[in-house]
């Protein structure tokens, strides 16, 4: 399949946590019937953006009352799900993560992303957070094949660390999906400009997918959802408020410009190399 449809979904995230569930499936279903075969949540969709609330609103993934709601919203509608990231209590260890779960048309979780980038910054205007006080960080880069296409998924500030992004398209990636909730510093400042670098950095679509800006929150999100095409192009965009982008990702856009500004074949691996991940080396 080489062109299909791709929802994402820039929800407003309140205190209840089944609102917040009722409003991404609403979302979900409003992507299906708009056609999308693969739509994609915020980061903490299901919970406001605040260190204080991560502990109480943490549940088992898979297992708990959001894995149930995604997978069967997957299922039911027949499409691919990125689940925008909650935060996941380990029932073995206790501990809490930022975590994203994937699910295929028939309500599997194929996959689990563990935010790997700790957000821990004392930004201008008074913006400080640090998640290290309540979470803890993943160590797996995750990359899931599909038949769309292959996707690698990430979360948020992971986006700041360009070599991820290049280990996953090494690996295989076409599409690089970024939950994620810069805010009203960062996010004017860079969500837009390091969706754009990453996508022209590897050469494939990146989708960036925001909670909506909620004045009365604690943490006010940026928003500005967008999907970029391989060229660095924005294909489609929201504003700040709740919206539904839906567009159109076509891989033949992705070989024209790999065929075009052959980048991935022109690196100098005799004199410089990205290693990491399980293998420990660089792929390909």
């Amino acid at each position: 399949m080489d062109a299909w449809t791709i929802a994402l979904c820039q929800m407003t995230v309140v205190p209840d946590k089944f609102a917040n569930l009722e409003t991404a499936r609403e979302m979900i279903c409003a992507a299906a019937r708009r056609g999308a075969a693969l739509a994609v949540l915020p980061e903490m969709f299901n919970c406001p953006y605040d260190n204080s609330l991560f502990r109480d609103y943490a549940e088992p993934l898979p297992g708990g009352a959001t894995d149930a709601m995604l997978a069967d919203a997957a299922r039911t509608e027949g499409m691919w799900l990125v689940g925008g990231s909650i935060p996941e209590l380990d029932p073995v260890t206790g501990r809490v993560y930022n975590s994203c779960g994937v699910y295929d048309p028939r309500g599997e979780l194929v996959a689990r992303h563990r935010k790997l980038h700790l957000f821990d910054v004392d930004l201008p205007g008074g913006v400080t957070f640090q998640e290290s006080a309540t979470l803890s960080a993943g160590n797996t880069l995750t990359v899931v094949p599909t038949p769309l296409l292959t996707l690698g998924v990430a979360i948020c500030y992971d986006l700041r660390f360009p070599e991820l992004s290049r280990l996953m398209a090494l690996r295989g990636a076409e599409l690089l999906v970024f939950p994620g909730a810069f805010n009203q510093v960062t996010g004017p400042a860079h969500w837009e400009l390091l969706l754009r670098a990453r996508a022209v950095d590897n050469q494939v679509f990146v989708a960036g997918v925001s909670p909506a800006l909620n004045p009365g929150a604690s943490y006010h999100a940026w928003g500005h959802s967008a999907l970029v095409d391989p060229w660095g192009t924005v294909v489609a965009a929201a504003s700040l408020g709740p919206e539904l982008v839906v567009a159109t990702i076509d891989r033949q856009r992705l070989r024209q410009v790999r065929e075009q500004l052959p980048l991935l074949r022109h690196r100098r691996r005799d004199l410089y190399r990205v290693s990491g991940g399980s293998r420990g080396q660089e792929p390909g």
